[in-house]
């Protein structure tokens, strides 16, 4: 059985609570669910993690290249996480990165990423749909 690696990176574990106005108010079990919705159909599970330290999300980045493809958040690490976009750059399959909130809409300093040159597609600003989108596009991404 294929599985999608679902990884979140930091104050993503406490979506639902942070800042509403301006991530929602889905929480990440609630994502959870919707992403593996969207892969049941071809029989997929969803392997998820959330960490707040890069290190751990480098770590498991490595330890599962067995997955048939990934839906990352790297919260704001996504302007400054060189050694999780190295990790993701070996990363063997192919990758989608998700930002809930639009985020050239936003501050100056959100409008860099190191991550997503790496990434097979990006997708921000359509809230927690997002990660169903990168879902959909990742089965779309992966023979069987």
């Amino acid at each position: 059985m294929r599985e999608l690696l679902l990884l979140n990176g930091p104050n993503l574990g406490i979506l639902g609570r942070r800042e509403p106005e301006v991530y929602g108010t889905d929480t990440l079990a609630d994502i959870e669910e919707a992403v593996a919705e969207v892969v049941s159909e071809r029989g997929w599970k969803v392997r998820s993690h959330q960490y707040d330290s890069e290190g751990d999300l480098v770590r498991t980045v490595n330890a599962n290249p067995d997955t048939a493809g990934a839906v990352v958040n790297p919260g704001a690490l996504m302007m400054a996480g060189w050694s999780l976009r190295d990790a993701l750059a070996a990363y063997p399959r192919p990758w989608i990165e998700v930002h809930i909130s639009n985020v050239w809409a936003r501050e100056q300093f959100r409008h860099a990423s190191v991550t997503g040159p790496v990434a097979s597609g990006v997708i921000f600003g359509l809230g927690t749909d997002g990660y169903r989108l990168a879902a959909r596009a990742l089965l779309g991404l992966v023979a069987d």
